[in-house]
């Protein structure tokens, strides 16, 4: 499959590429239909009306979830106390630092930025199973370097969600201060 590359994305008038949509449909009314009801309905309600945070609001909200966990990073900390305080105000919000349990970056035979000086490594699976142990509806990663954020989707017992993607080089493009109060 290359789809990038389809020059008339014919699918999205309903062409069945693959033949193979009919698995698919009996997947979503069997397996997920409550999820792709409330997709559908926060994708009609939010289209250009909401950012992201309110739509993860918006979801949670239809989806009867009571507790939510946020993964962040620790250079994300300003914006993880922001979110949390949105959501305190509809949920139980439960918050987890990406260097909990403070483990040496050398002592994992792990490169440092500056030879010598101690670092410490992020901890994507500590962060899964404290929001794991919390029981949480829904986890949101804040921020969360490539790989300890594939590590934390993959040990989250939770549905994982993404408010914030780590882009160092574009710093993060903050969304999340200059648009919500």
């Amino acid at each position: 499959m290359k789809c990038a590359h389809c020059p008339t994305k014919d699918c999205n008038t309903g062409k069945d590429c693959l033949n193979n949509s009919s698995k698919y449909k009996n997947i979503y009314k069997t397996k997920y239909p409550k999820i792709m009801k409330i997709s559908a309905e926060v994708a009609r309600e939010a289209h250009n009306k909401l950012n992201r945070l309110q739509e993860i609001i918006l979801y949670s909200k239809k989806m009867g979830y009571k507790k939510i966990g946020i993964a962040f990073c620790i250079t994300l900390k300003e914006e993880a106390e922001i979110a949390s305080k949105i959501l305190e105000k509809d949920f139980d919000v439960y918050s987890v630092c990406c260097k909990i349990g403070g483990i040496d970056k050398e002592e994992m035979g792990l490169v440092t930025k500056i030879p010598g000086k101690k670092e410490v490594c992020c901890n994507p699976n500590s962060q899964a199973d404290v929001l794991n142990n919390l029981n949480t509806d829904l986890n949101i990663i804040l921020g969360l370097c490539i790989g300890h954020d594939i590590i934390f989707q993959k040990e989250s017992k939770a549905p994982t969600t993404v408010l914030i993607v780590k882009d160092r080089l574009n710093k993060n493009i903050n969304f999340l201060k200059p648009k919500i109060n």
